[in-house]
């Protein structure tokens, strides 16, 4: 009998939890069980729509057969549509040489950590924050070091952990505002401070911009606007502002009149000519997108702070379970009081199983600083939100007696 072939260790230890609890979910809904998925931050999937004439512009350039392989790089037009989108929004300075288009923002994470990490090296990473970082600083034999986000002091960094965990093998400081899984929106204070560590040590800042234009509390800084002795690469995208979510395109840029992320960049190139290119006339959508009117967004962050000021007062009304307000992005990461269950991961599986609820373990997100909390998304209409929250309350007040 032929043994089975087994799969690599490192991918084997990959888990995005964002998506791994929506097995327990599946075989829940196998029982007739209704579900409420508040685990995705897909807009898409709620009453936000892609607006119309980013659609048209798709069907047009499908229609005049602008269907082949384009430039690995991502199409050239569109890299200048970027940069002088960035500048209107942020005051960035960059040129299309320095922009590259992904397959959304999770490609560019991954081959930006195959390019900078070798084993044994280390990046910071905000804890709690979005799990794709971790996962794949550990896929290329890195080790992904947590910095505090101060829960009591509305999320903001902890700077002073910052300075004290960097050492000879880090290789950059990523920074996620506003964040994913907290909803926080860091000062401008906070994030000048970062990049003086970084210049400091002569490493980068990557910053993870994909919710700048989704703030409701707070005033957004774009790390494009530190001095030019900062080396920055910026990551954005069209899944959440632009509501293209299934589109998946994404784009970085990089800031670094120093040079040194000469060989990083053109480590990034060759791994982005190996992959062919990026969808073409999804790139064209997008640009469009940019370019057309940006009203819908104000109807986004109205609803959005609606739904998100429901979500904080709902949640600390129910037993057991506290939160801090979301200023950001599409999330909301409350406390749990685990007394009734031994982990926040045996928290969320036991609320699908029992009322359809699906969340998702705030150690998913980081195991030192997001173990005992849980995410939860602010996309749904307020009746799905009060239903799945009465649930909530339900099962929390069941298991707490």
């Amino acid at each position: 009998m032929t043994n089975k072939l087994k799969a690599s260790r490192r991918s084997m230890e990959m888990n995005y939890a964002i998506r791994e609890v929506t097995l327990p979910a599946a075989e829940a809904e196998k029982s007739g069980q209704k579900m409420y998925r508040l685990n995705i931050g897909d807009p898409n999937k709620w009453d936000f729509e892609t607006p119309e004439y980013f659609k048209a512009a798709l069907r047009e350039a499908v229609d005049r057969q602008d269907n082949g392989y384009g430039d690995s790089q991502g199409e050239l037009d569109f890299r200048k549509a970027i940069v002088d989108r960035e500048f209107e929004k942020h005051g960035a300075v960059t040129t299309s040489e320095k922009v590259f288009v992904t397959s959304g923002v999770g490609e560019g994470i991954n081959v930006l950590m195959g390019t900078l990490v070798e084993q044994g090296d280390n990046v910071l990473v905000p804890g709690p924050g979005y799990p794709s970082y971790i996962q794949y600083i550990n896929f290329y034999g890195g080790r992904a070091v947590p910095y505090r986000q101060i829960e009591e002091e509305d999320w903001r960094p902890d700077v002073d952990m910052i300075r004290r965990r960097i050492d000879g093998r880090t290789k950059a400081i990523v920074v996620i505002n506003p964040n994913n899984p907290t909803g926080g929106v860091y000062e401008e204070k906070d994030l000048r401070e970062i990049g003086d560590i970084a210049a400091e040590h002569g490493i980068p800042v990557v910053s993870d911009e994909i919710y700048d234009k989704i703030v409701y509390g707070g005033r957004f800084f774009s790390l494009s606007r530190l001095p030019s002795d900062v080396p920055r690469i910026i990551f954005n995208g069209f899944s959440k502002v632009n509501l293209m979510p299934g589109w998946r395109i994404g784009y970085g840029y990089i800031m670094d009149e120093v040079g040194l992320l000469d060989e990083v960049f053109e480590g990034m190139m060759r791994q982005f000519r190996a992959r062919i290119c990026p969808n073409v006339p999804c790139q064209w959508a997008a640009k469009a997108s940019l370019q057309g009117p940006q009203d819908y967004i104000v109807d986004m962050n109205r609803k959005l702070k609606e739904r998100a000021d429901f979500t904080y007062k709902r949640l600390n009304e129910i037993p057991g379970i506290s939160t801090r307000r979301a200023r950001g992005a599409l999330y909301m990461f409350p406390k749990i009081d685990l007394t009734a269950w031994g982990s926040d991961k045996e928290f969320v599986y036991d609320l699908i199983k029992s009322e359809g609820v699906v969340l998702v373990h705030g150690s998913g997100f980081c195991e030192e600083f997001g173990k005992g909390h849980f995410r939860t998304i602010l996309l749904p209409p307020m009746e799905t939100l009060e239903e799945a929250y009465d649930l909530l309350e339900r099962f929390m007040v069941r298991r707490m007696r």
